[in-house]
């Protein structure tokens, strides 16, 4: 479509492109911010896919070099990519056919840092059979080189 079309009168009145995008550039920055709520919100969405298809590759791209954690069981902060990577290895070795749903998200964004609060909801397969979990979060994220990356997550299951 060659820009954004309105009715009027039941005629399709189209703008040019042109236009639209002089429009886009005098938006608020709180369109901005919505539209970086949702690229986090996609982000975190594509590092899930990533795991569920098992592609610890395209997860590793979202993750970066100095990302901490707190596991939902672990007792000491997790320090370092090499680490999530091998532990989301270790795991896409035991788990399978892994579908994690987020609930009720919310975002925050200051300047290139942003953190997300969200509960999930998942399930999969293992050797020992089905398995469920729910839990909270709090990821938190920044902005390089126009991406978003992972930098510290927070996990707390809820039984």
């Amino acid at each position: 479509m060659a820009g954004r079309a309105t009715r009027r009168s039941g005629r399709r009145v189209g703008l040019p492109v042109s236009f639209v995008l002089a429009l886009a550039a005098l938006a608020p920055p709180a369109a901005w911010a919505q539209s970086d709520e949702q690229d986090v919100i996609d982000t975190l969405v594509a590092m899930w896919a990533a795991i569920e298809a098992g592609d610890l590759d395209t997860y590793a791209q979202y993750i970066h070099p100095d990302f901490t954690a707190f596991g939902e069981n672990d007792v000491y902060l997790a320090e370092g990519r090499a680490l999530e990577l091998r532990s989301y290895g270790d795991y896409l070795t035991r788990a399978r056919d892994v579908h994690t749903e987020m609930h009720q998200p919310e975002v925050t964004i200051r300047g290139d840092v942003a953190w997300i609060t969200y509960y999930w909801t998942d399930s999969g397969y293992t050797d020992a059979g089905r398995f469920t979990s729910r839990g909270k979060s709090t990821r938190i994220f920044v902005r390089e080189a126009g991406r978003w990356l992972c930098i510290h997550g927070h996990y707390t299951a809820i039984p």
